[in-house]
């Protein structure tokens, strides 16, 4: 892995607002969209092949990401996960996992 997988937590104030999230993103050089999995969704151990970010909207999503460890994203929080980082993930709760996918 060439870099390693870290999180930003929220700590601006009110919730996040996807345009400014998606604008950031972009501004910064990824491709971004936006993307919901429903309560209960799961995606199995799996790897990307470019580095990405993934900016909760709203919802939690857990990851669980090999080498690195087990991680709640909640709304406003933001990951940084290069290219080939083994990880799956989970939805949490009853409501929707709303998010920006960034890759690059």
């Amino acid at each position: 892995m060439p870099s390693h997988y870290r999180i930003e937590r929220w700590k601006g104030s009110g919730g996040p607002e996807p345009a400014t999230l998606s604008s950031i993103l972009a501004s910064e050089g990824y491709s971004v969209f936006q993307w919901t999995d429903a309560p209960g969704a799961v995606y199995d151990v799996h790897s990307h092949n470019n580095d990405q970010s993934h900016w909760i909207i709203s919802g939690t999503l857990e990851l669980n990401v090999e080498s690195a460890g087990k991680f709640l994203l909640a709304a406003g929080d933001r990951d940084f996960m290069p290219a080939g980082t083994d990880h799956s993930t989970e939805v949490i709760g009853d409501e929707p996992v709303v998010y920006l996918i960034g890759g690059k």
